[in-house]
């Protein structure tokens, strides 16, 4: 399996209805200024998963061995549970503009820090300790963290209303879960 394609495909599912899709929708409509927040949400991605994979890679390296890839698979079908668990964003946790802070530098900080911890960010790291693969992992993450949030920072509440967020973190739960299983079915 291409580790960019399937980390841009479980992240874009599993990051719709996340809290920072909910972040990138309340960014979008507290500044109605899209690409500050756009490019925000890009280098903060970039930041955060770049570092989660580096540490994925390391990780993997280290605990090389037979044993590991019962701790990946089992880790993805935690995901898949993790994932069933809506996320909440409440209005008093959005960051504020202060004066002389930009909209794009508020994006960046907010952004890298609830990404903190994350199932995204954790499905990096267990991403890049399967595929051994900093860059094409990182990349496909950020692809599918930027597939996901860019549409939400355009249609910003209308998108909450509207998306059917149950069936998508189905949908989020069942790649994770596959992706879980082909682990330890394969050698």
């Amino acid at each position: 399996m291409n580790p960019f394609f399937v980390s841009t495909g479980l992240v874009a599912i599993a990051e719709i209805g996340d809290k920072t899709q909910l972040l990138a929708m309340l960014l979008a409509a507290r500044f109605r200024k899209p690409a500050p927040i756009i490019a925000g949400i890009f280098v903060a991605t970039i930041a955060n998963h770049a570092l989660a994979a580096a540490v994925g890679v390391v990780a993997g390296d280290f605990l090389n061995g037979p044993w590991m890839k019962w701790i990946l698979g089992l880790a993805f079908l935690a995901f898949a549970g993790w994932a069933l668990i809506p996320d909440q964003f409440e209005d008093k946790d959005a960051p504020r503009e202060r004066a002389g802070a930009s909209i794009f530098v508020t994006t960046v900080v907010a952004f890298f820090f609830v990404e903190m911890g994350d199932k995204t960010q954790v499905a990096t790291i267990a991403l890049a300790a399967r595929f051994h693969q900093v860059f094409w992992v990182a990349a496909g993450t950020t692809v599918g963290m930027m597939l996901a949030n860019v549409p939400a920072v355009f249609i910003s509440e209308a998108a909450s209303q509207r998306l059917p967020f149950k069936y998508i973190r189905w949908a989020a739960a069942a790649s994770f879960a596959a992706l879980g299983l082909w682990i330890l079915i394969s050698g």
